[in-house]
């Protein structure tokens, strides 16, 4: 009988986030990662900017970061939104041009948002395209984040702010957007509904 493969240390971590993700949400998925890797809450403060009293609250579930803090946080561990809300894990399925929406995976943390993006793995991929959903009043952070590359897209219902490098403007249904990623920036629903838009970067970075 051929002799079975034991996991390696990435896929332990990842199969260990999976569970924690079931149990006992967020904090304890960043907690697994972290620990997995041999990082105190101060090291990973630093590697991050995100400070050690923070990421503390964010582990113990009393605290739900914004997207930026979330982004600063993996990219410190080396990982993108994806991975982590996936458990690491890349999609083996044989690749579709359509995607039924029940398959598409939300990128994006707490606070009444959903970046619904295509399932698999980002590797190979030159853009990622997303349907973004905010709840009314929901935000990506008081925190401007910026990344790599080139972002566009337009407002499907609803009303957004939108704050690129200083200067907010607002996007209403059938407007569209352009900027430099690169540029400090920041989504905020000033409405009182739901608002949905259909993005796209270049590279991918969630």
């Amino acid at each position: 009988m051929p002799r079975q493969k034991k996991p390696g240390k990435s896929e332990a971590i990842a199969a260990t986030v999976a569970g924690a993700a079931a149990d006992d949400g967020l904090g304890a998925r960043l907690r697994v990662l972290r620990t997995g890797r041999g990082l105190s809450l101060r090291a990973l403060a630093e590697r991050s900017g995100v400070t050690a009293g923070a990421l503390s609250l964010i582990e113990n579930g009393k605290n739900s970061p914004s997207v930026s803090t979330l982004k600063k946080v993996l990219s410190a561990l080396e990982l993108t939104l994806a991975d982590f809300f996936t458990g690491g894990q890349a999609d083996r399925e044989v690749a579709c041009v359509v995607v039924p929406g029940s398959r598409l995976v939300n990128v994006a943390s707490g606070r009444g948002l959903q970046y619904l993006s295509l399932p698999g793995p980002r590797d190979g991929r030159v853009i990622q395209v997303m349907h973004e959903v905010y709840s009314p009043g929901a935000d990506t952070g008081p925190e401007l984040y910026s990344h790599v590359g080139e972002e566009a897209g337009f407002c499907v219902s609803g009303t957004i702010e939108v704050t690129v490098d200083g200067r907010a403007e607002v996007l209403k249904p059938g407007d569209a957007f352009y900027f430099s990623s690169n540029l400090p920036h920041r989504w905020r629903n000033i409405g009182g509904t739901t608002a949905r838009m259909i993005s796209a970067c270049t590279p991918p970075s969630f």
